[in-house]
């Protein structure tokens, strides 16, 4: 599918500048709107039947909500952020749907070492790879393979490179949009990322493509820290 030359514009708008619509805590990323139930229809595939499931990087919560009305009962989910106000409005919308699935918020920053928490069946990271520095991503698979049980589940979503060219014209305009905001922020190449996951015992992914040039790559633990 093909992107106009805003579209990716709006999906970083939609990603860290969220809008705040009502008088609690809630905050609603459009972008966050379109592709969870495209997303969901992945990992329904692929999640397990029951277990924690930890989400990196929740942002405003319209993600990891979404999934928890949708999944097998034996699901319970993490959602996690590094910002206060993301947190607070994750908390808000647990509250106003009235999950019982869900847990409250936690502060984990992904580059970190020392994550919150020690154990999980499976892990989501949407639209963070790209709007981080690298060192996120780093930490991202250094966590994922300390907690994760052997042929534990890491589901990554967004856009990027494959053989270090864009899949889309509209990919450049984002790339550049978001190292104008940042150059430690990008469009990843794919094969970096599956590159980086190996080495940390990680299979090689399954690329599953998706709307609006994003991919669903998933990937599956096959060198346990913290089997047994």
């Amino acid at each position: 599918m093909q992107r106009g030359p805003l579209a990716g514009l709006d999906r970083c708008r939609g990603m860290r500048n969220k809008l705040k619509m009502t008088d609690d805590a809630r905050l609603y990323a459009p972008a966050a709107a379109r592709n969870r139930e495209p997303i969901f229809h992945v990992l329904e595939r692929h999640l397990p039947q029951s277990g924690l499931v930890l989400e990196i990087a929740s942002g405003s919560g319209e993600h990891v909500t979404y999934f928890a009305q949708n999944s097998a009962s034996g699901i319970v989910y993490q959602p996690s952020d590094p910002d206060a106000e993301a947190r607070a409005s994750i908390d808000a919308w647990v509250k106003t749907l009235g999950l019982d699935n869900v847990r409250p918020a936690i502060a984990l920053d992904a580059a970190s070492q020392d994550w919150p928490i020690s154990q999980a069946d499976a892990i989501l990271c949407i639209n963070m790879i790209h709007i981080s520095p690298w060192a996120a991503s780093l930490g991202l698979m250094s966590g994922a393979s300390r907690i994760l049980p052997n042929d534990g589940l890491l589901y990554l979503y967004g856009p990027y490179r494959r053989n270090g060219i864009h899949t889309a014209p509209s990919n450049v305009d984002f790339d550049r949009s978001l190292q104008e905001r940042n150059p430690a922020w990008g469009v990843r190449d794919l094969d970096e990322v599956a590159s980086l996951a190996a080495e940390h015992g990680f299979s090689p992914p399954i690329i599953e493509e998706m709307p609006a040039n994003n991919l669903s790559v998933i990937f599956r633990l096959t060198h346990s820290q913290n089997a047994g």
